[in-house]
């Protein structure tokens, strides 16, 4: 019997999600036409024996609660969202929901964290786990990345020779530790409840106390060389989704995945170049030219002569006559004006590096400058006939009149 427990956050995390997240809860955004916790709830579903799939999280029950029941009923599998009374960490929400997780008799589960894309490996990663034969471990899905961006996650060094068991873990050193990451991808044993125990009480009576419990910080670098931590070498596409910008890059994954088990499900014809979505309530006119990695939203409008390509269009959108949109996310509602155009910058990762992954840049470089990205157009906005957004982010409720390039426009 399995559960497996997904952690959503809260409106207080993925600022750089923004402002899509004013929109939409992130985890709820959609990747392929899906909610990015959805894929996470798919691979679930495909277990044996999963009994249930726990959501744990600040975000409001409001936005939760149709999702939850929709997913369950689409993939039979029980699933629930739990939401916190305030943001408790990556391990204080489970500590608080363990009754809940234990219920049942539980003698291991899966966690996982909602922003992360891969291929879900994971009744490989959950026998590699049982092997152990210990309900008092924590299992690690690790992958390799390059050095210069190791520093960005949590690093670990492991033994090849003792079964994959990890010796030393440091989240986001400051220095170089390994190349061997966290993926954000767990097994833990339901003995670890116990030393979430230990440690809740260990933190209450700090000064001041605190109810948060980190998982990487409290508990992986308290279990690295104790013969109680492992990791399963993951070889297979990981990447972080933390910024609209890795949003299009793993759709374009998923859009593959798509291609290879669903092809049907993708657009056809003679102006679709590559892997396209198309909501079957969207209206796209015969002479738009669309793909790659393009996926247009329910009740969205695409008039004649439109170009699109590696872009995300929510629904509700209405997109005028030979506008052209690239490398770009457009929130819900929003109208592009005839003869507009929206264009960031692509995301470009290294063919001749086997490590590479794509990072998750901050927003601004060091001399305050917007880095080079994807551009977003916030929710009901609307860009004027003519008018061009190069590298920029719009905030909601905007009506642009004039063309601008490296901007935030609040």
């Amino acid at each position: 019997m399995v559960k497996a427990v997904i952690l959503v956050g809260g409106p207080g995390k993925g600022t750089r999600f923004r402002p899509l997240s004013l929109e939409i809860a992130k985890p709820l955004f959609p990747l392929a036409g899906r909610a990015m916790v959805e894929h996470h709830i798919e691979a679930c579903s495909k277990l044996n024996d999963m009994q249930e799939v726990i959501l744990i999280g600040s975000e409001p029950n409001t936005q939760m609660s149709p999702f939850v029941r929709e997913v369950s009923a689409k993939y039979q599998v029980k699933v629930v969202y739990l939401q916190e009374y305030k943001a408790l960490g990556t391990a204080g929400g489970i500590y608080h929901f363990r009754d809940q997780i234990r219920r049942g008799g539980t003698s291991h589960f899966i966690v996982m964290n909602s922003d992360v894309c891969c291929d879900f490996p994971l009744q490989e990663m959950l026998n590699s786990h049982l092997r152990h034969g210990k309900d008092n471990i924590i299992t690690i899905m690790g992958t390799e990345v390059e050095k210069t961006h190791s520093m960005l996650y949590g690093c670990m060094v492991s033994s090849d020779t003792n079964n994959n068991e990890v010796e030393h873990y440091v989240e986001k050193p400051q220095t170089y530790v390994s190349n061997t990451i966290n993926c954000g991808i767990y097994v833990l044993g339901a003995g670890v409840l116990d030393d979430m125990k230990l440690c809740y009480q260990e933190l209450q009576h700090r000064t001041p106390p605190t109810d948060c419990i980190e998982l990487e910080r409290n508990i992986l670098a308290q279990y690295a060389g104790t013969g109680r931590l492992f990791v399963y070498r993951h070889h297979g596409f990981w990447s972080q989704v933390k910024t609209p910008g890795t949003a299009v890059y793993a759709t374009q994954y998923y859009l593959k995945q798509l291609q290879d088990q669903s092809p049907g499900t993708l657009a056809e014809g003679p102006n679709i170049r590559g892997d396209v979505l198309i909501h079957p309530t969207a209206a796209v006119s015969g002479t738009a030219v669309l793909g790659p990695n393009v996926t247009i939203g329910a009740n969205t409008v695409v008039g004649p002569g439109v170009r699109i390509k590696h872009s995300i269009l929510l629904g509700g959108c209405e997109v005028g006559a030979h506008a052209c949109i690239f490398y770009s996310v457009v929130g819900g509602n929003s109208v592009i004006g005839p003869w507009s155009r929206i264009e960031g910058s692509p995301i470009v990762i290294n063919p001749n590096q086997p490590l590479a992954h794509v990072a998750n840049p901050s927003t601004f470089n060091d001399e305050g400058k917007l880095n080079p990205n994807i551009t977003v157009l916030g929710h009901n906005s609307t860009l004027c006939k003519g008018t061009m957004v190069l590298n920029s982010i719009i905030l909601p409720y905007k009506e642009i009149n004039h063309s601008y390039k490296n901007v935030i426009l609040l």
